[in-house]
C-alpha cells in the first residue's frame, strides 16, 4: 500500500496539499507537499552515479532523489523551482519552493515526495473534504499515456484538397460507367445483328428448302423441295420431235415439269438410243420415230427410261419458224457459224454468226437448230436444238390463254392424247420457269452401242426424269449388240434381219474401225451356247466364239469383220 507521506519524516503533516493549476474541465488540481530534505547518510547505492534514488539495500534513510534530467545536463543539486507539468496545456503553472528543491518533472504527471520512493496512488491529490473526481474508465491506471479525442483534432479537420479529390472520383467514376454503358450497348447492337443475320439466313435457308432449290438436294440419295423422294415427285412429260421437212431426220427431246421442286428441264435424247419394239425387237430412237411413229416410240421410251409420257408434240421446221416469229426473236449465244441454206454461192455470208446474245428470227433459229457442222459429233446439232427450246420458253408467255392461243395460230396438228389447250397450259407453265432461272437443258448419256451407261441411270433418269432403266426379263430373246467392222455399211441391216428373224432383240452398236475377224463375245459362262448359236446364225465359225466384255444391256456382243458374208446367213 502506498503511503501519502515519507515515515521517516517525523512529524511532518502528511496531509499538507497546495494547488498546482486546473484541468480541461475547470476543476481544481493539488499535489501533496513533500517533506523537509534530510541529511545525506552514507550508504550503497548502484545506481547512485545514474542519480538514481531507488535503494533496494537501504536500512535507513535516504538522500532525496536528485530530480531526473532527461537530457544528461548533470546538474543533480537543488535547482530552482520548475513549474509543475501540465499535460493538457491549459496554460497554467505554478511553482512551489519544498525546502530548496523543485518540484522533479514527471511526464506522466507524478511528484517525487521523498527519498524513499513510495508509489502515490494518483498524480493528483484532492483535499479530504471534497469530493473527489468521478472516475472515467480510461484514467484508471495513470502509469499509461491517456489519449484523448482533442488531442486528434487534425482527424476531424478537413483537407483543402479534398473537395478537388472527391470530384476527380466522380469524374472517374462518370467516365468509366460512361465507357461501361458504350460498350454494352455496342455489344447489344453486336447481339442484335447477329440475330437479325441469324433469321434471315434461316428465312433463305428454309424458303430454299421449300422450293426445293437447296444445293446438294437434288441427288440421287437425297429429298427436295417439300421433302419428297425424288421418285414420288410429280412431273408432267411431253415428248417433241423436231421434223427437219428439207432435210430429213428428226431432233427428240422430253420436256419435263417437276412441280414438286418448280424446276423445268429439257433432256436431248441422242438419235443412237437403243429402244425395244412391241415385237421384242431393238432398234434406235431415229429408226423408231420413221417406223413405229409417236405412239410406238413414246411407249418405247418409256419402257427404257421408266417415265410416264403424257403426249407427243410434233413439230416440223416450217411450224418452229412461225413459233419464232410469233413471239419475237430469240436471244442464243451460238457457237457456229451457220451459212444460208438459200444462198447461191458459197462464199456468201453465214445466216447465223457465232457469238454471245444473237438475236435470231425465225428463219435463222431454225437453221441453227438443224445445223450440224462437218466432222462434228451428232449431238452438237441436238445440242443446238436444244438451246432454241429454251431461247423460245423464254419469249413465251406464262399466261395459259396467250400460250393456248399461240399454240391455236400455228395450226399444228396435235396428236392425242395431246390438245392444244393441255400443250398451250404445259408451255405456259414451261415459259414460267424459265424466265425464272429455273429452267436447264441436259444431254442424255447414250453409250455408242445406244445403251444407258451407269452415269445417264443415276444423273438424268433417276435424278430429272424420276425413272429408272428397265432391265428385260429372264424369258426375253438374247440380246445381241452389233459393231460393224467390216467396211460394208449394208452389212448392220443384213446382221439385223438375220437376227431378228433367228429370234434374238437386235442392239445396234455403230460402227468401228476396220478388223479382219468377226467376234462373238460372251460374259458369263452361262451364255456361251446363246453366244455359240448367234455364231451360227449369222454364219460365223465356232472358232469366233470367245470371253470378254460385253456392252451395256447386251447379252452378247458381235463384231461384224471383213470375213462376214451376208449371203451365208
Amino acid at each position: 500500500m502506498n503511503d501519502r507521506y515519507d515515515a521517516g519524516a517525523a512529524g511532518y503533516e502528511a496531509d499538507q496539499y497546495e494547488l498546482v493549476g486546473y484541468d480541461e474541465y475547470g476543476r481544481p488540481m493539488y499535489q501533496q507537499v513533500p517533506p523537509p530534505q534530510q541529511p545525506p547518510q552514507q550508504s550503497y547505492d548502484p545506481y547512485a552515479q545514474q542519480g538514481y534514488g531507488y535503494d533496494p539495500y537501504a536500512t535507513g534513510r535516504q538522500q532525496p532523489v536528485p530530480p531526473y534530467d532527461p537530457y544528461g545536463s548533470g546538474d543533480t543539486g537543488q535547482q530552482p523551482p520548475t513549474p509543475a507539468y501540465d499535460p493538457y496545456g491549459t496554460g497554467t503553472h505554478h511553482q512551489q519552493q519544498t525546502g530548496g528543491h523543485s518540484a522533479p518533472y514527471d511526464p506522466y504527471g507524478r511528484t517525487a515526495t521523498s527519498g524513499q520512493q513510495h508509489r502515490v496512488a494518483e498524480q493528483t491529490a484532492y483535499i479530504p473534504h471534497q469530493a473527489g473526481p468521478v472516475e472515467e474508465p480510461m484514467a484508471q491506471d495513470r502509469g499509461e499515456r491517456d489519449y484523448r479525442t482533442e488531442q486528434f483534432a487534425f482527424v476531424e479537420e478537413p483537407d483543402s484538397d479534398s473537395e478537388d479529390v472527391i470530384d476527380w472520383l466522380k469524374f472517374t467514376e462518370n467516365r468509366t460507367e460512361r465507357r461501361e454503358e458504350a460498350r454494352r450497348r455496342a455489344r447489344a447492337r453486336v447481339i442484335a445483328l447477329v440475330v437479325v443475320l441469324a433469321v434471315a439466313a434461316a428465312g433463305g435457308v428454309g424458303y430454299l428448302w421449300y422450293a426445293g432449290k437447296l444445293p446438294g438436294l437434288s441427288s440421287s440419295d437425297s429429298k427436295t423441295g417439300t421433302a419428297t423422294a425424288v421418285g414420288a415427285q410429280k412431273r408432267d412429260v411431253i415428248v417433241v420431235h423436231l421434223h427437219n421437212t428439207k432435210k430429213g431426220g428428226t431432233s427428240t427431246a422430253l420436256l419435263v415439269d417437276n412441280t414438286t421442286t418448280k424446276q423445268g428441264t429439257t433432256v436431248l435424247l441422242p438419235n443412237s438410243l437403243a429402244l425395244t419394239g412391241d415385237d421384242g425387237s431393238t432398234t434406235t430412237l431415229a429408226k423408231s420415230v420413221d417406223d413405229d411413229g409417236s405412239s410406238g416410240t413414246r411407249d418405247a421410251i418409256d419402257t427404257v427410261l421408266g417415265t410416264e409420257i403424257q403426249g407427243t408434240w410434233r413439230l416440223d421446221t416450217p411450224y418452229l419458224q412461225n413459233l419464232v416469229d410469233l413471239v419475237g426473236n430469240i436471244e442464243v449465244d451460238t457457237n457456229a457459224d451457220v451459212p444460208d441454206p438459200d444462198a447461191k454461192s458459197k462464199g456468201a455470208a453465214p445466216l447465223v454468226r457465232k457469238g454471245k446474245d444473237q438475236s435470231l428470227s425465225g428463219k435463222m433459229a431454225v437453221a441453227y437448230a438443224t445445223y450440224s457442222g462437218s466432222g462434228e459429233a451428232p449431238n452438237a446439232q441436238l445440242e443446238r436444238f436444244g438451246q432454241v427450246m429454251q431461247a423460245v420458253l423464254r419469249k413465251l408467255t406464262s399466261d395459259t390463254q396467250g400460250a393456248t392461243t399461240t399454240v391455236q395460230t400455228l395450226g399444228m396438228i396435235i396428236e392425242p392424247p395431246l390438245t392444244d389447250k393441255d400443250l398451250g397450259a404445259f408451255l405456259a407453265k414451261l415459259a414460267d420457269l424459265a424466265k425464272g432461272g429455273d429452267y436447264k437443258t441436259a444431254l442424255l448419256p447414250v453409250q455408242t452401242d445406244g445403251t444407258l451407261s451407269a452415269q445417264a441411270s443415276a444423273t438424268v433418269v433417276k435424278d430429272v426424269l424420276g425413272g429408272t432403266a428397265k432391265s428385260p426379263d429372264k424369258d426375253a430373246a438374247v440380246r445381241v449388240s452389233v459393231r460393224n467392222a467390216s467396211g460394208a455399211k449394208g452389212n448392220t441391216d443384213k446382221a439385223r434381219v438375220v437376227l431378228l428373224n433367228g429370234g434374238f432383240t437386235f442392239l445396234e452398236g455403230g460402227s468401228a474401225s476396220t478388223a479382219a475377224t468377226s467376234k462373238v463375245v460372251y460374259a458369263d459362262a452361262a451364255d456361251k451356247d446363246d453366244a455359240t448359236e448367234v455364231a451360227k446364225t449369222l454364219g460365223l465359225s465356232s472358232a469366233a466364239v470367245t470371253k470378254g466384255d460385253v456392252s451395256a444391256n447386251a447379252d452378247v456382243s458381235v463384231v461384224l469383220g471383213q470375213d462376214y458374208e451376208p449371203s451365208a446367213s
